[in-house]
């Protein structure tokens, strides 16, 4: 079922895992559907659920949950959007009692660079037109995975929007609520017809 959005086109991928990890590898690569009407914004339908191994590896240890985003130390300066989500996710995850995910400045490279790539290509999808996907992004960027899941979403103005499109959104929801990842970074690129193109990128060592 295509749900509508108050704002932007937003796609989730499931979690992927390596082979030789607690479950074997799984893709499942979410469709995006293009709106025919830009003022008309659709999501796309959330994948299914990969199912956790019997004899899961655990998450890595988390360290101590970041402080929520509050006012900038330099007078008048503007918030950090992926910073916010950054906090929010953690309040997320600590309503449904999984451990915080740190930043990575690994995984915020990858998803700064698949949300410039996107905005400036002009595609949607988590896989770039030169056929990268997510894995071998964060694998370039020099983070050594064993489990990643990637957000995307476009056209959301700021950091409490776009994330209360990934919550209600099932697939978005189940990799922000994955107990399993330890790590996350946020991207974010702005155009001036589209607005934001977000990405985050979840993972765990």
């Amino acid at each position: 079922m295509i749900a509508v959005l108050a704002l932007g086109l937003a796609a989730a991928t499931t979690v992927v895992l390596r082979p030789g990890s607690s479950a074997s590898t799984r893709v499942a690569a979410a469709g995006v559907v293009a709106a025919s009407d830009p003022a008309t914004p659709v999501v796309a339908p959330a994948p299914p659920p990969v199912s956790p191994s019997p004899t899961p590896s655990g998450p890595a240890p988390a360290s101590s949950t970041p402080p929520a985003a509050g006012p900038s130390p330099r007078l008048g300066a503007p918030p950090d959007p992926p910073a916010q989500v950054l906090a929010l996710v953690n309040q997320e995850r600590a309503r449904a009692g999984c451990p915080a995910v740190t930043p990575d400045a690994r995984l915020a490279a990858a998803a700064r660079a698949h949300s410039a790539d996107m905005a400036q290509r002009r595609y949607f999808d988590h896989t770039a037109p030169d056929g990268t996907d997510p894995g071998q992004r964060i694998t370039a960027a020099g983070y050594a995975w064993s489990a990643y899941g990637e957000n995307i979403a476009a056209g959301y103005p700021d950091a409490v929007s776009v994330m209360r499109g990934w919550m209600n959104s099932p697939g978005h929801r189940e990799n922000i609520l994955n107990c399993r990842f330890s790590n996350l970074g946020v991207g974010l690129y702005r155009t001036p017809d589209r607005g934001g193109y977000w990405t985050q990128d979840f993972a765990a060592p």
